[in-house]
């Protein structure tokens, strides 16, 4: 079980660390909302959970709780710039539909 950055993503992270002037690395997790079920959701984590897993890409730590962890397993986050507009975006092996606006997401 595992979830990776790209390159991008873990330049991105790094970066944003460094402008925060703290944090131990990104955590990332699912939330129930949205039309098709669930949402991802992220956030810069200042220290991990006794029950977080983690994993590390390009030198970044990703935090995950044990119960995200079996709807983003295998996901790679990257980081892209399209135009004027940039974000995240997550390649998730385990997703059967998405909703129609892009923000949620089942499995």
């Amino acid at each position: 079980m595992s979830v990776s950055l790209t390159q991008a993503a873990a330049t991105h992270v790094s970066r944003n660390l460094e402008k925060r002037g703290k944090g131990f690395g990104l955590r990332l997790g699912v939330k129930t909302t949205g039309c098709s079920g669930m949402a991802y959701k992220l956030e810069y984590a200042d220290a991990a959970a006794p029950e977080d897993l983690q994993f590390e890409s390009f030198g970044v730590r990703v935090l995950i709780d044990p119960k995200s962890l079996p709807y983003i397993d295998g996901t790679e986050l990257d980081f892209v710039r399209e135009g004027l507009n940039e974000g995240f975006k997550f390649n998730n092996p385990n997703v059967k539909s998405e909703c129609g606006c892009g923000e949620s997401f089942n499995v």
